[in-house]
């Protein structure tokens, strides 16, 4: 019993240590939040000020059989995104003809969609998929003769915010990676499989 004993009190030291560590890790980003929060104030899209001429920017979603809500959230980003130099490129496959139409009839009405079809049947891995609309976004630059300042990811369930493009454009010139807060929203009707995306993702995050 007595190895046992030393054993699990080592043991016990160790978890405690990391533990320790993990908490002042934490507690440092808190502090460092609020020492800005306390100077600086509570930051929001509106007191940001973007450049005069931030660049295009391109959003990127890849699309696996997602014929479903591709369209409405297209429509979506559009809409909120309004007026700016920027393109939506999304990323689809040869083997997935609806989402390819859903997409295509956003387009048709809208040249700052941009359908990319693969070349290999789907699906493939999301890096992958990004990679082809890299190198789309590669050629349109090259063939317009500018650069895109900013690549930003997106899902096809996203729901945008308004303000974003704003809030990356103000940001790139300081920041390498902008990310946003994200929200999970909770449907009505599938409160547990929701639910429990929710939970998850706010764990991970």
């Amino acid at each position: 019993m007595g190895v046992v004993d030393a054993v699990a009190r080592e043991l016990m030291l160790f978890a405690a240590v990391m533990l320790l560590i993990g908490g002042i890790d934490d507690l440092l980003v808190d502090m460092v939040y609020w020492i800005r929060r306390v100077r600086h104030g509570p930051v929001s899209a509106f007191r940001l000020q973007p450049p005069a001429d931030a660049g295009r920017i391109a959003v990127f979603v890849a699309a696996w059989q997602e014929a479903e809500v591709i369209g409405a959230m297209l429509r979506t980003a559009l809409d909120r995104f309004g007026a700016g130099d920027y393109r939506i490129y999304v990323g689809c496959y040869p083997n997935d003809p609806a989402t390819v139409d859903a997409v295509a009839a956003v387009a048709e009405s809208d040249a700052r969609v941009r359908l990319v079809i693969g070349g290999r049947a789907g699906p493939t891995t999301k890096a992958d998929n990004l990679n082809l609309l890299w190198r789309a976004l590669c050629r349109d630059d090259m063939a317009d003769g500018v650069r895109s300042r900013a690549v930003v990811l997106h899902d096809a369930e996203d729901v945008v915010h308004p303000e974003e493009l704003g809030v990356f454009a103000a940001l790139i010139g300081v920041a390498d990676v902008v990310q946003i807060p994200v929200l999970p929203l909770i449907h009505p009707k599938s409160r547990m499989v929701s639910g429990h995306y929710a939970d998850e993702f706010a764990q991970a995050n």
